[in-house]
């Protein structure tokens, strides 16, 4: 059994796909360690005295038609006044215990491959403070950040998956450190294949950011790495970007990257593609 519990503020404002981007973002837990999920639970904090409580039905009512589309049963939660809403869920699923995945069993040899855009962080900020229209990312973006990564695993969990984590909080660099140090090796990754949602650089172009970036950096910068490749600081910034319901980074032997991609791409992956390697040398990351 595997429980999982995770919640964020509002990436945008429209209370409906709320509900769906957090509800996709808790169950991706489950998923990304190769679980199925059952189950789920309802966390939810709301100013009901400044904002109409039909605000919070089209919350729940996202993230309840994506606990029915991941086959899941939403059983309840737990609801408290705030300051500001805030909305997850507790999931619950079932794993076999000899078919764990966590990030911590890549090996040196190993390909990395991604299944979603990066750039949510600065997207969903520019969007907040006026830079970007909301229509710009309506139609072409949230339905990506919104699906989930069951069909992804589910393709992914047929290969020799050595390790897995969804990209959230600590953006795509972070996530690599956790891998590295899991595995004692380091990571190489090359950035023109990092794939980008449309709109990100040209937001950190203009001076948009995030509060986790600089943070992000501060962590990933302590423990090896090395720029092999010369960027931008709106380029550099996209490396440190939060994500909220990001794709799987997948770790597999390397002969069958391609096999992995071409499936991915069967089962409906947004992007699929090998960003980089595991090398059998000290932990850190190298960006190309």
């Amino acid at each position: 059994m595997i429980n999982t519990v995770d919640f964020i503020t509002p990436p945008v404002d429209d209370p409906y796909w709320f509900g769906q981007i957090s509800a996709a973002n808790s169950i991706s837990d489950v998923y990304s360690m190769g679980g199925k999920p059952l189950t789920a639970l309802n966390v939810v904090m709301f100013p009901s005295k400044h904002l109409d409580m039909g605000v919070l039905r089209d919350i729940l009512r996202g993230g309840h038609d994506k606990v029915v589309e991941a086959g899941a049963c939403l059983v309840g939660g737990h609801t408290v006044d705030d300051e500001e809403p805030k909305y997850g869920l507790s999931v619950s699923g079932t794993v076999h215990p000899d078919r764990i995945i966590t990030n911590a069993g890549a090996v040196p040899g190993d390909a990395l491959i991604l299944t979603k855009p990066l750039g949510t962080g600065v997207l969903f900020n520019a969007v907040r403070s006026g830079k970007l229209p909301y229509n710009e990312i309506e139609r072409e973006i949230l339905p990506t950040i919104a699906a989930l990564n069951g069909s992804a695993m589910a393709a992914a969990l047929k290969f020799d998956l050595h390790a897995c984590t969804d990209i959230t909080g600590f953006g795509i660099l972070g996530h690599l450190l956790e891998v590295a140090h899991g595995c004692n090796a380091r990571v190489v990754i090359r950035y023109k294949a990092l794939p980008f949602y449309p709109g990100a650089l040209d937001m950190y172009k203009k001076g948009e950011t995030t509060g986790s970036n600089l943070p992000n950096r501060a962590m990933v910068a302590r423990h090896n790495l090395e720029m092999r490749v010369k960027l931008s600081k709106a380029e550099e910034n996209l490396l440190y970007d939060p994500q909220t319901s990001g794709g799987l980074l997948l770790s597999l032997p390397a002969t069958q990257a391609d096999d992995l991609i071409a499936a991915l791409n069967k089962a409906g992956a947004s992007v699929a593609v090998r960003i980089g390697d595991l090398v059998d040398e000290p932990v850190g990351i190298v960006v190309e």
